[in-house]
C-alpha cells in the first residue's frame, strides 16, 4: 500500500519508496505474478505496485475504460460517489478468494465465553460499564461487510475533497466546455479511489483480529466481533495456548467498546479530525491555471495522452498544508489516548490471570511497530502512520494517571475532550498529571459542574471588581469635596489673622 492518502502526495514525501515493496500493495496486475488477478479489470490500476493511484496514467485508463464510463453514468447506475465502494467490496471478496469458510458453532460459543469472562474481569479494572450487548465471531467477508459504512464515514470526505480539486481551480468557462471531461474525471477518481480501498480492505480482513484493531469502532454498536480465522493465525507461532489468547484479544475488544460506548462524543472527534484533514488538502492554484490556460477539451477527448502528459507534471497533486499537518496530530494523538488507555486497562483486567498477558502486549506492540495492516491501511486511506512511540508515552501517561491519582481520576478523563491531554502532555506528562492532582475529585467527576463553578467565580470576581471601582470612584469624589472644604478652612482661619495685621500704610496708635 502506498503511505499517503488514495495515492496523492508531493513527489519528494517518499524517496525511498520500491515500486516492488509489498508493502504498497499486491503486486503488479500488469505482469502476471503474484497479485495479477487482484485487478479487475485485467490492467494494473495503480500503477507499479498495485496500491496506489497514479495519475500519470490517467489518459491509458480514460482510453480502455470508455465504454465502462458510459454505462457508470447512465441512471440507476452503481458506483456513483466520491468513492466507488461496489468496487471496493468486489476486489476486496476477490482478494480473499472463495475459501472462506463459515464459522462453526463451537468456534462462537468459544468466542462469546471469552467476551464474558473479560467482561467480568474489565469490571474490577475500570469505572466504564460493559458497552457492548452482544459478541459474535466474524469472517473476513463478514468484516468486510459490516465496516464498510464507517470506512464510507472516514473514505468520503477525503476522496471528495481530491475529487473536487481537480476542476475548483478551472476558469468558469473551461469548466463549462469541459463538462464531459470532468464527469469522465469524477468517475475515474470514484474508481481508482474504489481499487485502493478494496486492495487495502481485502488485505485488512486476511490479518484484523477484532473490530476495533485499528482503534475505531468499525462495527455496529454494541457489538463485540472478533475473527477466529485470523486468531488463530496470529497464535500459530506462539507459546500461549490460543484459548488464553482468545480471552486476552476479547479483553482488548471489550474495553475499546466501553470506551466508545460511554464516552458518546469520542466517535465524532475522530471522525472529525478525518473531515477536517480533508479540509485542509489544498492545491496549487496557480500551476493548474497555467495549465488550465493551455487546456483544449477537444485536443484531450480526441487524444488522451495529452492528459495524461499534463497530469504526469503533478500539476493536479495536493500539496501538504498545516492544517493537514494538525488535523493529523490531533488524530494521532486521540488514537494513541484510545489504545494507550485500553492497553493500561486490559493489563490491569488479565495480568494476574493469564500469565502470558505480558508476552501477548509486547508481541502486539511489535505487530504495530513493524507496520502492521492497521497502521499500512491509515497511511493508504487517511494519510496518517500511527507511531508506536505515541502509543507507548500514551500507555505510560494513563499508567501514572492511575498510580498516582486512581482509577476513578483517570477514568473521568474521558468524561470531556477539553480535559484530555494533547501531544505536548504525551511528552511531559508531569504537569497534567499535576494538574489532576490538584484539581480534586469532582473537577473529572462532572466537568459540567467544573463549568458552571468556573463561570460563577468569574462572575462574582467581575461584579467584586465593579464594586470596588464604584466605592473607589466615590471615594475620589468624597476626596475632593474635603479637600475644598479643608481650603476654605484654611482661608477663613487666615483672613482674621492678616486682618490683625497692621497694614503697611498705618501708622502706630
Amino acid at each position: 500500500m502506498s503511505d499517503s492518502p488514495f495515492g496523492f502526495s508531493n513527489r519528494d514525501d517518499d524517496p525511498e519508496r520500491k515500486p516492488g515493496d509489498k508493502s504498497s500493495g499486491s503486486g503488479d496486475g500488469s505482469s502476471g505474478g503474484p497479485g495479477a488477478n487482484d485487478d479487475p479489470f485485467g490492467f494494473g490500476i495503480g500503477g507499479p505496485g498495485g496500491g496506489g493511484f497514479d495519475p500519470s496514467q490517467l489518459g491509458q485508463m480514460l482510453s480502455q475504460l470508455g465504454a465502462m464510463f458510459s454505462t457508470m453514468g447512465q441512471p440507476g447506475a452503481s458506483g456513483g460517489g466520491p468513492v466507488n465502494y461496489d468496487i471496493a467490496k468486489r476486489l476486496a471478496r476477490q482478494q480473499l478468494g472463495t475459501s472462506v469458510a463459515p464459522v462453526a458453532a463451537g468456534t462462537q460459543r468459544a468466542v462469546t465465553d471469552a467476551a464474558h469472562l473479560a467482561e467480568l474481569w474489565l469490571d474490577a479494572a475500570t469505572t466504564l460499564p460493559a458497552g457492548a450487548t452482544k459478541a459474535v465471531a466474524w469472517t473476513a467477508n463478514d468484516w468486510i461487510e459490516e465496516t464498510l459504512p464507517t470506512w464510507k464515514r472516514l473514505c468520503d470526505p477525503v476522496a471528495e475533497q481530491v475529487s473536487g480539486m481537480w476542476t475548483s481551480a478551472l476558469p468558469a468557462e473551461a469548466q463549462q466546455f469541459a463538462g464531459p471531461m470532468v464527469g469522465m474525471l469524477s468517475q475515474m477518481g470514484g474508481l481508482a479511489f474504489g481499487s485502493q480501498l478494496g486492495q487495502a480492505l481485502g488485505q485488512l480482513a486476511k490479518e484484523v483480529l477484532t473490530s476495533t484493531d485499528i482503534g475505531l469502532p468499525l462495527g455496529p454498536d454494541g457489538t463485540s466481533a472478533l475473527l477466529p480465522a485470523a486468531i488463530s493465525e496470529f497464535s500459530a507461532g506462539l507459546e500461549q495456548p490460543e484459548s488464553e489468547i482468545l480471552v486476552f484479544l476479547a479483553a482488548r475488544e471489550a474495553a475499546h467498546q466501553r470506551l466508545f460506548a460511554h464516552v458518546p462524543w469520542l466517535r465524532q472527534q475522530v471522525l472529525g479530525a478525518v473531515e477536517d484533514y480533508a479540509r485542509g488538502i489544498k492545491m496549487d492554484f496557480s500551476a493548474i491555471e497555467q495549465a488550465a490556460a493551455g487546456l483544449d477539451p477537444m485536443t484531450l477527448a480526441a487524444d488522451p495522452s495529452k492528459l495524461e502528459e499534463l497530469l504526469s507534471q503533478g500539476t493536479f497533486e495536493p500539496q501538504t498544508t498545516p492544517e493537514q499537518k494538525a488535523a493529523l496530530e490531533r488524530l494521532e494523538t486521540l488514537l494513541a489516548l484510545i489504545d494507550g488507555w485500553v492497553e493500561v486497562v486490559v493489563t490491569d483486567a488479565v495480568t494476574d490471570r493469564l500469565p502470558g498477558a505480558g508476552a501477548l502486549a509486547e508481541t502486539l506492540r511489535r505487530r504495530r511497530a513493524t507496520g502492521g495492516p492497521a497502521e499500512q491501511t491509515f497511511a493508504t486511506l487517511v494519510g496518517l502512520e500511527l507511531r508506536p512511540r505515541k502509543v507507548r508515552e500514551a500507555a505510560a501517561l494513563w499508567r501514572r494517571l492511575t498510580t498516582d491519582a486512581g482509577m476513578e481520576k483517570r477514568d473521568g478523563v474521558w468524561a470531556h475532550p477539553d480535559l484530555l491531554p494533547d501531544s505536548g502532555d504525551l511528552d511531559s506528562p508531569a504537569g497534567f498529571i499535576d494538574s489532576i492532582l490538584g484539581g480534586g475529585t469532582a473537577v473529572f467527576d462532572d466537568p459540567l459542574a467544573q463549568l458552571a463553578e468556573t463561570e460563577a467565580r468569574e462572575r462574582a470576581e467581575r461584579e467584586q471588581a465593579e464594586a470596588g471601582g464604584k466605592a473607589d470612584l466615590g471615594k475620589g469624589e468624597s476626596g475632593k469635596s474635603d479637600s475644598a472644604e479643608d481650603s476654605s478652612d484654611a482661608g477663613g482661619a487666615d483672613g482674621p489673622k492678616d486682618a490683625d495685621k497692621p497694614g503697611e500704610g498705618d501708622s502706630p496708635a
